[in-house]
């Protein structure tokens, strides 16, 4: 009992619900830190390939097996035809308008893709696209 003694010890509860808004940000989040870790990749010439778990029946047999395939990851950008890179963020399959009317940003260059991306997270973990991300989540 003397080691427990040394410790603050407290009656708490865990709170185990995370808000709405907290959960699309996190949903958000992920997405582009995929995206920066397709970019990152995609750099040093690498291909950016997360595994993911999928169960499969086996025709033969029909036994349920669960396999490690890779996921395809979609980069969020394009170049147009002026040469400039375009960069639209996604939630989901919908593409978030960043202010009315507008779905892209534009870029010189490829390097300027991953500092734009990490702006992007910090303004989610902000709460700056909240607005955005609750319209194209209920649309």
């Amino acid at each position: 009992m003397s080691v427990l003694n040394n410790f603050k010890l407290v009656d708490v509860k865990r709170n185990n619900q995370m808000s709405p808004v907290q959960q699309r940000r996190n949903k958000l989040i992920k997405k582009l830190w995929e995206q920066m870790e397709f970019i990152k990749a995609k750099q040093r010439g690498e291909i950016y390939a997360p595994k993911r778990l999928r169960t499969v029946t086996n025709k033969v047999t029909g036994e349920r097996v669960t396999v490690e395939l890779a996921k395809r990851i979609r980069p969020w950008y394009w170049t147009t035809d002026s040469g400039k890179i375009c960069l639209s963020i996604h939630y989901g399959a919908k593409v978030i308008a960043l202010a009315k009317g507008m779905t892209a940003i534009e870029l010189v260059a490829e390097s300027e893709i991953l500092p734009t991306l990490e702006k992007i997270k910090a303004a989610t973990e902000a709460g700056e696209l909240d607005q955005q991300i609750v319209a194209v989540s209920l649309a």
